[in-house]
């Protein structure tokens, strides 16, 4: 499904990523002392290890594992469960990223299986008389939701890297859509919640119970539509899903009033994944790697450079001097992000410019004195596009995969709001992606938003999974988190806490979250003790509660224990209901 020359883009990257590695050097930071012969190699980071948001989720995978599958056909499987037992968050109506760590050869790839607007769709795709709609109309509407791609960028990834016959991979999604599951709490809680999406048509004939009342934590829930679906997609792959009575339902439920899409059957025939490569950086004695646009993981690696010119970073989790020091890099970083970061099919992305030594070094040296909102830099070959008005709800998951051979998964999935659009077709819930384009396609001046909407555009997103490679390019972890725009903050938060403060991976996930975009503060607040939040407060962040999705972190680090052996530390954060199993 992929073009031939979008498959060079990743051995061209691993080409790169091996030059980067031999020179051994932090960017904009002190030089890696050179490696010694005398320390043994670490054993390589082998599985199995899942860790993922829903148990049901993580022992289906777990299961590929122990059947022989590879890291990508577990996350197939994993992904078939999720959309089930976890609605509200991703599904086989959204999208995904996913990077890829290939053991045998050491090559690092992503995926891209963003959603895509339609052929039909305009700059003024959310604007009625003249004006932008508010925002929870377009969220519900039939134009908010592009051409999903989860199931076409899954497909792509276990062509190339699966073991097991793709057939294989759906037993437990489809025996618990006919059979039924549990109720989750967090599920129960969005079903009997406030949000819109929850109220549609759609979702009200699915989480209806017969005698008329809502389901409830502990019910069990079947969805026979959602088997046919999965047993479809198993026989058929994703030709079943993109042609065919799977894609008439979809169009049909886009087409519904109100205010119906555009979305058509030769918009579903046409998406294809991207094969994209890599963009890897040094970090302290590591390599962190993420998807390049229309991906925000260049914001990640941005905030790390940055870190590196910031000694107060290190001082650890209970200083006050730390956390000021990450809010003000992420101020920083978020106003670089929201101005150039888009589909670089439709605009020029300066990620070279953006992590350029010089350029960072520049940005984190305005960190200390930083009194409101950041401004927006002008990095080496940046277009000063118009300032963006995208919102980023909340409706997104994480998971890592590592399988007996050392090949890894990490890959950020979403139906972008809660329940997507609210939407149901052929037993799943619709993407409301294309709400992730800037509502406002100019400003005053004419300036173009560099994330506007244009047909066949990916719209910029904040997911941005993580893999962690050592200066000899092998594989030591992986991480992620759902959250909206917030996932930026979450992911290099946890970042910090496990390779520069040295936490357990648990411990790093359960921290206090801080988001700093703009003016004000989001945080956990409950979490942050008393003293600590006075010490902050003396630093002029007086924080609030974050008003964005909570973080959902899941990954691990491959880490010697006091016994001298090598394992696993991994971590499901505790404000959701993931598990991890190795």
């Amino acid at each position: 499904m992929t073009p031939a020359p979008l498959r060079r883009l990743r051995t061209l990257t691993a080409a790169v990523l091996a030059a980067g590695l031999a020179l051994a050097g932090c960017a904009g930071g002190a030089p890696l002392a050179p490696s010694t012969t005398s320390a043994p190699a670490p054993p390589p980071a082998r599985g199995p290890f899942v860790a993922a948001a829903n148990p049901l989720a993580v022992e289906a995978g777990m299961k590929v594992l122990r059947e022989g599958g590879s890291a990508v056909d577990a996350a197939v499987a994993v992904q078939a469960v999720l959309g089930l037992v976890e609605p509200q968050s991703s599904g086989l109506g959204g999208g995904a990223f996913l990077m890829h760590y290939d053991a045998a050869t050491g090559e690092v790839t992503s995926y891209d299986g963003r959603e895509t607007a339609p052929a039909a769709a305009t700059p003024e795709l959310f604007h009625e008389n003249g004006r932008p709609l508010p925002f929870r109309d377009a969220v519900l509407s039939g134009r908010s939701t592009g051409a999903p791609g989860a199931v076409a960028m899954l497909a792509l990834a276990q062509e190339e890297h699966g073991r097991l016959p793709w057939r294989a991979l759906f037993a437990d999604a489809e025996r618990l859509a006919r059979d039924g599951f549990p109720v989750s709490p967090r599920l129960a809680g969005f079903i009997s919640g406030s949000t819109p999406q929850a109220r549609t048509p759609w979702a009200e004939r699915y989480f209806t119970k017969a005698d008329g009342g809502r389901y409830v934590a502990g019910d069990v829930l079947r969805n026979p539509a959602y088997a046919d679906t999965i047993a479809e997609l198993a026989a058929g792959g994703p030709e079943a899903f993109y042609r065919g009575r799977i894609a008439d339902e979809i169009v049909a439920a886009v087409a519904a009033e109100p205010r119906p899409g555009a979305l058509t059957r030769t918009d579903l025939a046409a998406y294809r994944p991207i094969e994209r490569g890599a963009l890897c950086r040094p970090y302290r004695i590591y390599v962190v790697c993420v998807p390049p646009p229309p991906s925000s993981g260049v914001a990640v690696l941005q905030l790390l450079l940055m870190a590196e010119h910031t000694p107060a970073i290190l001082e650890g989790p209970d200083s006050a001097d730390a956390w000021t020091a990450f809010a003000q890099l992420q101020r920083l970083m978020y106003a670089d992000r929201d101005r150039y970061v888009g589909d670089p099919a439709f605009v020029g992305v300066p990620v070279q410019g953006l992590l350029d030594p010089g350029y960072v070094a520049a940005r984190a040296a305005l960190a200390p004195a930083l009194t409101g909102a950041a401004q927006p830099g002008t990095p080496p070959g940046g277009i000063f596009a118009g300032p963006d008005a995208t919102l980023e709800p909340s409706g997104t998951s994480h998971l890592v995969v590592v399988d007996a051979q050392g090949n890894a998964v990490s890959m950020t999935t979403t139906v972008e709001s809660v329940f997507g659009s609210g939407r149901m077709a052929a037993g799943f819930f619709l993407n409301n992606q294309l709400t992730d384009f800037s509502f406002s396609p100019t400003r005053a001046d004419g300036a173009p938003a560099a994330n506007a909407v244009a047909p066949g555009k990916r719209p910029r997103s904040s997911m941005a999974p993580v893999l962690i490679l050592d200066r000899q390019g092998r594989f030591v972890g992986a991480l992620g988190s759902p959250g909206g725009t917030s996932i930026l903050a979450y992911n290099t938060r946890a970042l910090i806490a496990v390779l520069d403060w040295d936490l357990p991976v648990q411990a790093a996930f359960d921290l206090p979250n801080l988001v700093a975009r703009g003016d004000g503060f989001g945080a956990d607040t409950d979490r942050f003790g008393p003293a600590l939040r006075a010490a902050l407060a003396a630093d002029g962040i007086d924080l609030e509660p974050n008003d964005s999705e909570t973080s959902g972190l899941h990954g691990g680090l491959w880490r010697q224990g006091p016994d001298g052996r090598w394992g696993w530390d991994g971590g499901a954060d505790d404000r959701r209901e993931g598990v991890v199993s190795f």
